[in-house]
C-alpha cells in the first residue's frame, strides 16, 4: 500500500458561496499549477446539493478530478470525501476503476457515510441506515475490485456472477481513507478501509483518535504501522498571527462547518508568518499525521504559492 508519511497536498475550491460559482475550468488549471508547484495531490470536496440560506454551489468531485487527470503526470487525486451512501456502489466501482486506469494510478480516495439528511432524503437513500449501506458499498466495491466473479446478496443489491473488468490501475485497488470522528468510525478506518482523513483538527485531538484507530486496527489483527491518514488543515500565511488572525476567522465562520459533537475546530487553523506556522505544522506531524493537506486561505493563489515555496521544503527537511 502506498505510503503517505511526509506527503503534502492542496485542496481546490470546487465549492463556492452562492451567488458565486465555481469555474470548471480553472479547477482544473489549478490541479495542474499544483502539480507545477510540487504539490503531492489535489484534493476536491463533496456533495450533491450543500445548503439552502446560503447554499453552496458545488462541481461534481469526480468530474473534476477526471479533468485533472487528463491534463497532468504526476500529482495525485482525492475526495475529502465522497459521500459514498449516496452513490450506487456497483456504477461508482466502474467509474473509479477507470478514473484509476485514465490517471494510471493517482486516485486516494477519502470516502463517508455522510451527515446532511436533506441530501440523503433528496436522493432517496435512507439516512437511518447510512452505516450499514456504507459497510455494505465499502464490501461491493472491494469485490468487484478484487474478485473474478462476484455473488452476493445485499440491502439493495443483488449481485449473480458479477464480472468487473477492468480492475483499477493500482494492485489491489486504490486506498480508501474513512473520514468520520464517532468511535464506530474510527474502527470502520481501521478494519474496513486504509485509515482514516480527518478535518480540521487540533494535534491533542488527532492523536487521541489516532491512538483509538491503531487500538481497532490491532484487535482485529492487523498491523497498526500499515494504516493510513491524512488531515486537512486550514492555512492563512502572513506577517503574523495576530496580522491574519480576523481574516481567517471571518473566512472559516462564513463556508464552514464545524460540528458541535466532533473534535473539529476554528483553534486548527494554521496562522502566521512562514517560521510560525512551520512550528504549528511540526505539532501535527509529531502527534503522528502522515500526510498534511493544506485548505489555503480563499485559495488564494499567493497562499498556495507561499506553501509549496517556503512552508512544505521546510517540513520535508525536518
Amino acid at each position: 500500500m502506498t505510503s503517505l508519511t511526509k506527503t503534502f497536498g492542496i485542496a481546490a475550491r470546487n465549492f463556492t458561496a452562492y451567488p458565486e460559482m465555481p469555474d470548471a475550468k480553472a479547477l482544473v488549471d489549478y490541479g495542474v499549477h499544483a502539480e507545477e508547484l510540487g504539490y503531492d495531490s489535489v484534493w476536491v470536496w463533496d456533495h450533491i446539493l450543500l445548503g439552502v440560506d446560503p447554499n453552496f454551489p458545488i462541481i461534481d468531485s469526480l468530474t473534476v478530478l477526471t479533468g485533472i487527470a487528463a491534463r497532468t503526470s504526476r500529482i495525485k487525486m482525492g475526495t475529502g470525501i465522497l459521500v459514498l451512501t449516496l452513490r450506487n456502489p456497483v456504477v461508482l466501482a466502474k467509474q473509479l476503476a477507470s478514473m484509476d486506469q485514465l490517471s494510471r494510478g493517482r486516485l486516494v480516495m477519502g470516502m463517508a457515510a455522510g451527515w446532511y439528511k436533506r441530501e440523503f432524503d433528496a436522493v432517496g437513500v435512507p439516512f437511518e441506515k447510512r452505516g450499514k449501506i456504507m459497510d455494505e458499498n465499502l464490501e461491493i466495491m472491494s469485490r468487484l475490485w478484487t474478485e473474478e466473479k462476484v455473488s452476493g446478496e445485499y440491502l439493495n443489491h443483488n449481485l449473480r456472477s458479477a464480472v468487473m473488468y477492468p480492475k483499477p490501475y493500482q494492485s489491489p485497488r486504490m486506498p480508501i481513507l474513512i473520514g468520520g470522528y464517532v468511535d464506530r468510525v474510527l474502527k470502520r478506518a481501521a478494519t474496513r478501509g486504509d485509515g482514516w482523513l480527518t478535518y480540521f483538527y487540533q494535534p491533542e485531538d488527532f492523536k487521541r483518535s489516532w491512538d483509538k484507530i491503531r487500538n481497532f486496527a490491532e484487535e482485529a489483527g492487523k498491523d497498526p504501522d500499515t494504516v493510513l491518514n491524512a488531515s486537512q488543515l486550514p492555512i492563512m500565511v502572513g506577517d503574523s498571527r495576530e496580522a491574519v488572525h480576523d481574516e481567517m476567522m471571518e473566512w472559516l465562520n462564513a463556508e464552514w462547518d464545524f460540528p458541535s459533537h466532533s473534535d473539529c475546530s476554528r483553534d486548527s487553523a494554521i496562522m502566521g508568518n512562514v517560521d510560525d506556522c512551520v512550528e504549528q505544522l511540526q505539532a501535527h506531524i509529531d502527534a503522528g499525521v502522515q500526510k498534511i493537506i493544506f485548505v489555503p486561505y480563499k485559495y488564494r493563489p499567493d497562499q498556495v504559492e507561499v506553501i509549496a515555496r517556503e512552508i512544505i521544503p521546510r517540513l520535508k527537511a525536518l
